[in-house]
């Protein structure tokens, strides 16, 4: 790419778009162009078309999706099968109509079965059943996938396909019930800390920056109390969804990011793959940290970072999800990329994070 190349980010306001967007100025890209989803609706097949025509973009980055945690998830099955799909149809789409250079498409590690071999690498894909939990989500990210590696073979497109571990860093979401489990651990702890010391005033300030379910800070203590306690958060203890088992794998949005930017960079579709393979498949490529932790290791490193000396209790009625999704990154690293911001040091940054935006 040239620095004044025309790259169009979709989702540069999400977690992992605005740290793409970001790098990509840092390393002295000035053509960028986002499109707020007031702006530009993504559902909107003729609205992408004329954002397409009107551009005419060089490079896109799909980072634009409909995302959430376990509990929306298995709630919300329909949004997420059926946004997704429409989202990555109407984007590859028009970039394939309109000579789209060079595309890259964020998945997400759920694609892989619940029981796959771990670390988990890009071969397993396809080799068995999927976590209940979020199987239209991960069909749909499956799909995306698979439409930019059967577009690549058929047309000759250069659209590569990656797929990150957890995320979790600055702009992050942290609704109680739709977030994933980092930033809502984040938040669940420092309004359990806050309810334990009395301290109204910054638990008003959160809500009234974050309401949960209509409630702000100007409600009544009864209220805020009430809405807090739906969801495991009261004085002296916090309750989190399942037994606290299963390891999970994070990634710096950051480091997504400056992967992202490397693999636009420096790696092109015909490196995904041995050359001249009877059958091309598992060209996208995995992005994580090849490291774990525990959800109940985590909420403790949580609470260490927060200051928080209450309970953590784990309610085993819950779901789990997937005992344990580890990746293996060695075919990204063999490409030149390699992670610099381990969890103790990124879960520090997030909460000073957090607390800025109060």
């Amino acid at each position: 790419m040239d620095k004044e190349s025309k790259i169009y980010v979709a989702g540069h306001r999400g977690l992992v778009g605005s740290a793409i967007w970001n790098n990509l100025k840092s390393k002295g890209y000035t053509n960028l162009v986002g499109r707020t989803h007031s702006e530009l609706d993504l559902l909107d097949g003729v609205a992408v078309r004329e954002f397409f025509d009107s551009e005419r973009p060089e490079y896109v980055v799909l980072a634009a999706a409909h995302v959430g945690g376990i509990v929306a998830n298995n709630t919300y099955r329909a949004d997420f099968i059926y946004r997704n799909l429409q989202i990555q149809q109407n984007v590859i789409g028009e970039s394939f109509r309109h000579g789209v250079k060079k595309l890259l498409f964020l998945g997400s590690t759920c694609i892989y079965p619940r029981e796959a071999p771990q670390p988990m690498r890009e071969d397993c894909l396809l080799t068995g059943p999927l976590e209940y939990t979020n199987e239209p989500y991960a069909m749909a990210k499956i799909a995306g996938l698979k439409m930019c590696e059967s577009f690549n073979l058929q047309h000759g497109t250069n659209y590569v396909a990656v797929m990150p571990t957890n995320l979790y860093g600055p702009n992050d979401n942290f609704h109680l019930e739709n977030s994933h489990v980092l930033p809502a651990m984040i938040r669940k702890i420092f309004l359990g800390k806050c309810l334990m010391e009395g301290n109204w005033t910054l638990t008003r300030q959160d809500l009234n920056r974050r309401p949960v379910e209509s409630v702000t800070g100007e409600g009544t203590r009864e209220e805020i109390e009430a809405v807090l306690g739906k969801y495991g958060i009261h004085a002296g203890r916090i309750e989190l969804w399942g037994s606290g088992r299963p390891l999970r794998e994070f990634l710096w949005s950051e480091d997504m990011a400056d992967a992202s930017v490397h693999v636009l960079e420096h790696v092109d579709f015909k490196d995904t793959h041995e050359a001249g393979a009877k059958e091309v498949r598992n060209c996208h490529l995995n992005v994580g940290t090849g490291v774990e932790v525990s959800i109940k290791e985590l909420s403790e490193l949580v609470a260490l970072v927060e200051g928080y000396e209450g309970k953590i209790l784990f309610d085993t009625s819950k779901p789990d999800g997937t005992p344990r999704k580890l990746t293996d990154p060695s075919k990204l690293q063999a490409l030149g990329w390699r992670h610099k911001v381990n969890v103790d040091e990124g879960v520090r940054r997030l909460f000073e994070w957090y607390k800025n935006t109060l």
